[in-house]
């Protein structure tokens, strides 16, 4: 299997991050009425904002498609109007290179929940980082900016790893899957076994 991006690659790519670039627009609305809860409750849905890079990758299996398709889907968001302005780019190029960078450290190789949900704790390690440069955390008391980091990581576990990866494996189930990859040599191997 070539490890190389083709045009197909990057072109479902790009159909997978505009269709997230437009629910990372909505979204906004939604974590806006969470936020009226207070208690920090808006960052355990904040996860969203960066499930594309994990559903891109997990689907194409490929070096560079999880920062592509973050990028693309933050660089929609922001053509959609979003409320954060070019800030949503800069944020899905970071969250993006997060995810990239630990499907890199298993050499993508693994298409495991666990890698996923690794996957998530970056890009969201890598929002938590720039809003560290915003400057406004520091005035949070310490019982909330702990909520605050850990609502975050909680929200990259479960909607960034486990729902992508959920999501990817009702795909595999219906067999869409095959149209964006190629058939392996394990996929070769159990049909042999099959026919045995």
């Amino acid at each position: 299997m070539s490890k190389g991006l083709k045009l197909t690659d990057i072109l479902v790519t790009i159909v997978i991050a505009v269709v997230f670039g437009i629910i990372y627009r909505l979204w906004g609305d939604v974590s806006n009425v969470v936020k009226l809860a207070g208690l920090q409750l808006d960052q355990l849905v904040y996860g969203v904002w960066f499930i594309a890079a994990t559903v891109a990758f997990l689907l194409i299996r490929k070096p560079g498609v999880a920062l592509l398709a973050e990028i693309a889907a933050a660089s929609g968001e922001l053509l959609a109007g979003s409320q954060f302005g070019p800030e949503a780019l800069t944020y899905g190029i970071a969250q993006g290179l997060g995810a990239e960078l630990v499907f890199l450290l298993f050499r993508y190789r693994s298409f495991s929940a666990a890698t996923a949900c690794m996957a998530g704790v970056a890009s969201a390690a890598a929002s938590l980082i720039f809003d560290g440069f915003k400057g406004y955390l520091v005035d949070l008391q310490s019982w909330n900016l702990i909520l605050y980091f850990v609502f975050r990581l909680i929200s990259g576990i479960f909607i960034t790893g486990l729902c992508a990866y959920w999501l990817v494996k009702a795909l595999e189930a219906t067999g869409v899957t095959q149209l964006v990859r190629p058939a392996s040599r394990a996929d070769y191997d159990a049909l042999e076994r099959k026919k045995q």
